[in-house]
């Protein structure tokens, strides 16, 4: 997992606390795909899923 990734996802969640209505559903979809890609990262390393191509 990168730290970037984790910044990002401590950013918007801080973020979102304090977003007007305007802004919140933008925020939120972003936190969302930044979450996924962390649960994906997370399985890959786990070994769960594997990033290769199934070809």
């Amino acid at each position: 997992m990168t730290n970037e990734l984790e910044r990002t996802i401590v950013e918007l969640q801080a973020e979102l606390r304090n977003a007007d209505p305007s802004e919140r559903r933008q925020i939120e979809a972003e936190l969302d795909l930044a979450l996924a890609e962390r649960e994906v990262v997370m399985a890959e390393q786990e070994g769960r899923i594997s990033a290769e191509p199934p070809f």
